[in-house]
C-alpha cells in the first residue's frame, strides 16, 4: 500500500492550501480506522495536526490549527484532505498523512494495528 501526499507549496501568510493524500488501494479494503495529518520541522518532533475517525467521523485538531484547518475524506477517491486557511509562518513544515488500519491475521484470528505513512509534502509560509 502506498500513500501519495501532494498539495504543498510556498505561500504568503493568510493564504490557503489543500493537501491531498491518495491511497493506492480502497480505504474500505484497507480497513482504515483513523486518518490523520502530521507535520514536522527540523526543530520539532512530528506532531499531530488533525485526525478523523472512520466509524463516527469524529475530528480532532491541534490547538494551533483549530478554526483554520479542516480534515476530510473521500472514500470514492481513496483520499484524505487537509484544507488549510489563514496560513501562518509557524505552519511551515513537512506534512505527512497517516492511515491507521486494522489488518486481520488469519493465522491467529486477530486484528493487528498497521500504520501507513505518506512521503510528506512541504508547506512554506512566508510573512
Amino acid at each position: 500500500v502506498q500513500l501519495r501526499a501532494s498539495g504543498g507549496g510556498s505561500v504568503q501568510a493568510g493564504d490557503s492550501l489543500r493537501l491531498s493524500c491518495v491511497a493506492s488501494q480502497s480505504l474500505t479494503f484497507l480497513n482504515v480506522k483513523t486518518f490523520a495529518w502530521y507535520r514536522q520541522t527540523p526543530e520539532k518532533e512530528r506532531e499531530l495536526v488533525a485526525s478523523v475517525t472512520t466509524a463516527r467521523g469524529e475530528t480532532s485538531y491541534a490547538d494551533s490549527v483549530k478554526g483554520r484547518f479542516t480534515i476530510s475524506r473521500d472514500d470514492i477517491r481513496n483520499s484524505v484532505y487537509l484544507d488549510m486557511n489563514n496560513l501562518k509562518p509557524e505552519d511551515t513544515a513537512v506534512y505527512y498523512c497517516k492511515f491507521e488500519a486494522l489488518v486481520y491475521d488469519q493465522t491467529f484470528g486477530i486484528y493487528n494495528p498497521r500504520n501507513y505513512w505518506g512521503q510528506g509534502t512541504l508547506v512554506t509560509v512566508s510573512s
